[in-house]
């Protein structure tokens, strides 16, 4: 690799020093790796971060872990990231996990149970016949004895008896404090709308929740210059969607490099609206190397960081074959 290949911003910004880690994908936690990059050399920080939904490499995190990471992460990026540069973090606004101190939910499903039998049939055997139990009621009905427990009690719950709750949060108002607490202002969100893989399925959901077809990327300013130029895109692109708050963009036909793999022209979409070309894009999860790969193609800088050693191997075989 030569010596134009290795050093950072070199061209765009001669009397400032050389640095000689880019172009590369760094082994190690974002929290330690991200301290180590030089002051103001990031023209854009484009990353998807651990969901908390329960992935393979974040299954040790509790929420609380998770929230600080984040937390530590968006900091760490305040004194990396150029003035006038962006901080762009793709990731689902919705997000769900289980949380004991949530109350159980109780739904009643109307239209589908397994048993015909209503609550109001259960109550009126019930005054019908006071002193029978459970088994007599259930004999008189046609149904078993935990029916008839389950329609008087009205305890129908939905996963409800024997599992943990669900809570549901929205990540984005949790990822703008952060972010503003480091120096960064929300700028811009997109919306990338994916195909959905069960377009071909009858039933949804025996829920009122809507099955998640959608992701956010929140773009976040450093307060300074930004230097706007109309021709990082044709005019067609521009129209298409350049300005356009809602992305069409299909997701990855197969996780097999690995499991939350973002596809390619989401990374192209953003790294060209959000960097110039020659400018370092950074990736501090950079996982399968995404990021990195597409930006090679389109003529940045790169670097990415990944605790895993097999994804930042891959990362950087993938990169240097882009």
């Amino acid at each position: 690799m030569s010596t134009v290949q290795t050093s950072l911003f070199a061209a765009s910004e001669t009397s400032r020093p050389v640095a000689k880690d880019v172009d590369r994908i760094i082994h190690g936690d974002a929290q330690s790796e991200l301290p180590k990059l030089p002051e103001d050399r990031v023209d854009l920080s484009f990353w998807s971060p651990p969901y908390h939904v329960g992935k393979s490499y974040e299954r040790h995190m509790s929420f609380e872990d998770w929230c600080d990471m984040l937390k530590e992460v968006i900091a760490c990026h305040a004194r990396i990231v150029k003035p006038g540069g962006f901080l762009a973090v793709n990731i689902g606004d919705i997000l769900c996990f289980p949380d004991n101190a949530m109350p159980r939910f109780q739904a009643d499903n109307v239209r589908r149970k397994t048993n015909p039998v209503t609550r109001e049939q259960a109550i009126e055997a019930k005054r019908q016949h006071p002193n029978a139990n459970r088994k007599e009621l259930g004999a008189i009905l046609g149904c078993s004895e935990q029916t008839v427990q389950r329609r008087l009690e009205h305890n129908n719950v939905r996963g409800g008896k024997h599992q943990t709750p669900t809570k549901v949060l929205l990540t984005g108002c949790m990822i703008a404090e952060w972010a503003e607490a480091a120096g960064f202002y929300l700028y811009d969100q997109r919306i990338w709308h994916k195909d959905p893989c069960w377009a071909n399925s009858r039933w949804h959901s025996n829920s009122y929740r809507a099955v998640d077809e959608f992701e956010h990327v929140f773009v976040f300013w450093r307060p300074g210059i930004v230097k706007y130029d109309r021709d990082r895109l044709t005019d067609r692109e521009w129209s298409d969607w350049g300005s356009r708050g809602v992305w069409q963009i299909r997701s990855v036909r197969q996780n097999d490099r690995h499991e939350a793999e973002f596809p390619e022209e989401l990374a192209a979409r953003v790294i060209r609206l959000f960097s110039p070309e020659g400018g370092v894009v950074l990736d501090p999860f950079v996982g399968s190397g995404t990021t990195t790969a597409v930006a090679k193609k389109l003529n940045r800088r790169w670097l990415g960081i990944d605790s895993d050693p097999e994804y930042a191997q891959f990362a950087q075989r993938r990169t240097d074959d882009a």
